[in-house]
């Protein structure tokens, strides 16, 4: 009889080694830091966000620029009005003097900043920029200011209806040193409300906009009545060619 072989046992496989290889101190590092920035990212998105619709219905109780101003003057004149209640040719000759193709852009005007560029200099933000920069920014020349100025405005357009930005606007600029808002600025110039404004005096009022620590309303200057000139003949013009809609309808 031939001989059975006893059939060769196979070897017992080695176990593998199945924990994990613990991450070295550095790595620990990167990872905390990772985490950190990811929160603070997500928890400033949370914060413009809610800011952003909160102002869609509540009036700012006051800004970065009114507290500082109070701080500094002791008191300041701010008398928020809704839009309903300001006169509606305060309204297009705000937008005339500032931003006449208010109604047309998302918020950046990309023809006026190339414009603004191919001169060298600034003068392009649009009212929906002002209202950021006025509303939640810090005044002064900063590139983080105009890069968060730029990202914070698209949304805003998006939640905002355009007569609520302008509502904004005409509420939280300046008029003079420690003046707030066209109701304040209409009081304080010409002893009147913001309903009753005039052609000339809603002209005036929009003429001292971008120096209104410099410019009168209530004595202009030759260049503030020509201005006011510009204006008025403006107020009409977007009014006639459908560019006071978006905030009048």
């Amino acid at each position: 009889m031939a001989e059975r072989k006893t059939p060769k046992k196979k070897p017992t496989p080695k176990k593998r080694n199945t924990r994990k290889k613990q991450p070295s101190l550095v790595e620990r590092g990167w990872q905390m830091v990772r985490r950190v920035i990811w929160g603070f990212g997500f928890a400033v998105l949370g914060f413009v966000l809610l800011a952003t619709l909160l102002y869609a219905v509540v009036p700012p109780p006051t800004t970065p620029y009114m507290f500082s101003e109070r701080s500094r003057l002791g008191s300041i004149k701010y008398d928020w009005t809704p839009i309903e209640d300001i006169a509606p040719v305060m309204a297009r000759s705000a937008v005339a003097a500032e931003d006449a193709n208010f109604c047309l852009h998302w918020g950046l005007d990309v023809n006026a900043i190339r414009s603004a560029i191919d001169r060298g200099r600034g003068g392009a933000s649009t009212i929906s920029q002002q209202v950021i920069k006025n509303v939640y920014l810090w005044h002064g020349r900063s590139w983080l200011r105009k890069a968060m100025e730029a990202l914070w405005t698209p949304l805003s357009e998006a939640v905002w209806t355009k007569r609520r930005i302008l509502e904004l606007y005409l509420n939280v600029a300046e008029f003079d040193e420690g003046v707030f808002g066209v109701q304040a600025a209409a009081r304080h110039y010409f002893g009147v409300d913001a309903a009753n404004l005039s052609a000339t005096q809603a002209a005036r009022l929009a003429a001292i906009l971008p120096a209104p620590k410099t410019r009168s309303a209530s004595n202009p200057s030759p260049y503030t009545r020509d201005r006011t000139s510009a204006i008025i003949s403006g107020a009409q013009t977007i009014k006639a060619d459908g560019r006071a809609d978006c905030f009048e309808s």
